[in-house]
């Protein structure tokens, strides 16, 4: 396969991760070569402890394509995803979280539907493997931001995304904790820019807690998204833009090759 997508910047945020992260590299790797990408690979540490900065730290010996970018203190999701964008150099950005829930492999379907005129590469999950109350928690946090965003996307929290770096010469992210995806698509749809959506699958957790799915980080997600609907919604009309697409790609939910 010849991808869309040649040049590519790849980060991941990185808290605490390691358990996975030696891994993710290996099959990014693998695959960006597989595919004949020019590419980066930045890891984000978000202020993880000893045992991950050793890990980081081999990472960085083992693969001369690695670089880490230490954040001293914690600066929350958005602050790594800022950071990650800020890093990028290459014509494309590809990001997904640092806890292996989804196959980096699958980086293949979202190269290959980057056409010209594509700007956003948006991943959905086929199905979500995880515990039943992260599953409704999932749908409820799912369905509250689309309705009151006006977000037409299949799957607003699935962080596996193809992004256009050109892109965030008109985005411009102010958020540091978890809605900044919120926050990014929403700014995203405004701007008119194409998306379209792929499917991947989604994994149990391998390793880790979640950060998210306690009731106090519930809380102040709610307050979040309050803050954010206010600057987005409510002090700023929300302007058409153009549609999210996705009619460009099969509707397959048949794996990647290697699963």
């Amino acid at each position: 396969m010849t991808p869309h997508a040649k040049s590519v910047s790849i980060f991941y945020p990185c808290y605490e991760d390691w358990g996975t992260m030696g891994s993710m590299v290996l099959l990014t790797v693998q695959t960006a070569e597989r595919l004949g990408l020019d590419y980066d690979i930045t890891l984000i540490d978000d202020g993880s402890g000893e045992q991950t900065q050793d890990v980081l730290r081999e990472i960085e010996k083992r693969f001369p394509q690695v670089r880490v970018v230490h954040h001293a203190k914690n600066r929350g999701y958005g602050g790594a995803l800022r950071s990650g964008f800020g890093a990028a150099t290459r014509e494309w950005v590809f990001y997904t979280d640092g806890d292996a829930q989804y196959d980096v492999r699958e980086l293949e379907r979202l190269v290959a539907a980057a056409g010209p005129e594509v700007d956003v590469v948006q991943g959905y999950k086929i199905t979500r493997h995880d515990p039943l109350h992260r599953i409704v928690i999932g749908r409820v946090y799912h369905w509250l931001v689309k309705l009151s965003f006006g977000l037409r996307l299949r799957d607003v929290d699935c962080d596996f995304r193809l992004i256009r770096r050109r892109v965030f010469d008109e985005v411009n992210l102010e958020s540091d904790s978890g809605v900044i995806c919120a926050e990014m698509m929403v700014k995203i749809q405004r701007g008119g820019f194409r998306v379209v959506q792929v499917p991947v699958h989604h994994f149990e957790r391998a390793h880790g807690k979640s950060q998210f799915f306690n009731f106090p980080r519930i809380a102040r997600v709610i307050w979040n998204l309050s803050g954010l609907w206010c600057r987005l919604i409510l002090l700023r009309p929300f302007t058409s833009s153009a549609p999210v697409n996705d009619h460009s790609l099969p509707r397959t939910e048949e794996p990647v090759s290697g699963d």
